[in-house]
């Protein structure tokens, strides 16, 4: 399939809205199978099965593992559903201004050459720190139906090419350390720097999706 990476027109705006929706809800299921699948969850699983069973039969053990389990989804469906609606109501609402205002701020979409369809985008801001200047990288969503194509890997290179033609010392960037999308990150010489769990979720909540950001970093 053939890509057209151009700078975001007004036009775009609906379509990269669907585009971000869908992107960042797709990763509510693999956020819970990544949890539930860990040596951990499995164990309390099935603890939770067995005294469900000792105290009330099989009726009790289906209660308590479904508990347990509704409880998971729902921590994880919080989790990229406030993200999703965080972003709708503040920088995506008015793209232009969050991301294309200064000369050193860029936001891309990736098009299809034969249906003008959107089906990737990219964005970056220029910061300081002190006296360096570097660029983070935001927004990077790639539609499921062009991944394992090298589209991703187009889309960040335009972000890092942007950056050093203006002089940038680096690209940073946020991300969940279960998406695949690290790898390609990684795959494109970005190194992690650090981690941490705090987001718009209670502890108590963050902690039972098991997800983990990091920041990585790319000098260029």
């Amino acid at each position: 399939m053939q890509l057209t990476i151009r700078r975001y027109q007004d036009p775009d705006k609906e379509k990269v809205l669907s585009l971000f929706s869908q992107g960042i809800e797709e990763h509510i299921w693999p956020c819970f199978k990544n949890a539930m699948s860990s040596p951990l969850y499995l164990c309390l699983s099935l603890g939770l099965g067995v005294t469900g069973y000792l105290l009330a039969s099989g009726l009790g053990a289906l209660v308590l593992v479904s508990g347990w389990t509704g409880l998971v989804y729902y921590c994880c469906h919080k989790l990229f559903t406030g993200y999703l609606r965080d972003g709708l109501k503040k920088d995506m609402q008015d793209i232009p201004a969050s991301y294309m205002a200064q000369p050193d701020d860029c936001f891309w979409v990736a098009e299809t050459v034969a249906t003008g369809k959107v089906v990737g985008m990219v964005a970056v801001v220029a910061k300081k720190n002190g006296a360096e200047r570097y660029g983070e990288l935001f927004r990077m969503i790639v539609s499921s139906a062009i991944r394992r194509a090298g589209h991703g890997s187009r889309m960040v290179q335009t972000v890092l090419d942007f950056c050093k033609q203006r002089g940038i010392s680096k690209v940073t960037l946020v991300t969940t350390a279960q998406t695949a999308g690290v790898a390609l990150y990684q795959k494109m010489g970005f190194k992690l720097v650090r981690s941490y769990t705090k987001t718009h979720l209670p502890n108590w909540m963050m902690k039972i999706t098991r997800v983990i950001i990091v920041v990585m970093e790319k000098s260029i």
